[in-house]
């Protein structure tokens, strides 16, 4: 299990963190500070040193949070290399959620195999494969065998054949917000609405919107079991 255990104030992030642990949840992943904007590198290094000296742990595994799209703050070479110096214990992977591939890539040519780089996007997944990474993938819970098998045979005659199927997953998850959508999904293949409420901001999708997500997963023909 990998918690997210990011808060705006990092002693509520301490709190959190040592709630997980306190349950046997070891791997925690949390942002950089995302408040405030445009700190230097010291300023992230240095939070994430109050979060895991406060902690004060050794059965604490932190995983950094890159996803600069959402925090407005991203993760440098520097902060990371400089975190993996301070705690090599500690720091054991980064979320990679930038969704870019050459940038995923970079992190695995700098960092791995000490640490390792899971990336967001799945359709990156052959190519970070290749490489000994992995994914914290969120299509993965409806298309398990699809995104395991981009792991773990990347070279696969079907890779081409899986990454259409995965991408065109995507395209439809794209004409909603994200979240809200992966969760109608989930409602979709349960049966179940209460997969459909999300937490403020986020805004649930409404009749019309799950009305069409299920008329475009009949089409797109989503099979849990198969896929």
């Amino acid at each position: 299990i990998l918690a997210s255990t990011s808060c705006a104030a990092l002693p509520e992030t301490v709190a959190l963190t040592r709630h997980a642990l306190g349950l046997g949840v070891q791997r925690c992943m949390v942002l950089p500070p995302f408040y405030l904007k445009g700190v230097p590198d010291q300023g992230i290094v240095d939070s994430y040193r109050y979060v895991i000296d406060r902690v004060a742990d050794a059965r604490l595994r932190l995983v950094l949070y890159h996803i600069p799209q959402v925090s407005a703050v991203g993760l440098s070479h520097t902060v990371i290399g400089t975190l993996r110096r301070l705690y090599p214990d500690t720091i054991v992977a980064i979320k990679d959620s930038q969704c870019e591939q050459a940038h995923s890539v970079g992190l695995a040519q700098a960092f791995m195999p000490g640490l390792m780089v899971w990336v967001g996007n799945e359709l990156d997944l052959p190519a970070m494969a290749r490489l000994g990474s992995s994914a914290v993938s969120g299509v993965a819970n409806f298309m398990p065998r699809t995104v395991a098998a981009l792991v773990g045979e990347p070279d696969s005659p079907r890779t081409p054949e899986r990454l259409a199927r995965v991408r065109a997953l995507l395209d439809i998850v794209g004409g909603y917000a994200m979240t809200p959508a992966f969760k109608g999904i989930m409602s979709i293949i349960d049966g179940d609405e209460g997969w459909l409420p999300v937490r403020p901001p986020l805004v649930p999708l409404d009749g019309a919107q799950l009305t069409r997500l299920k008329q475009q997963m009949t089409a797109f023909g989503l099979d849990p079991e198969r896929d």
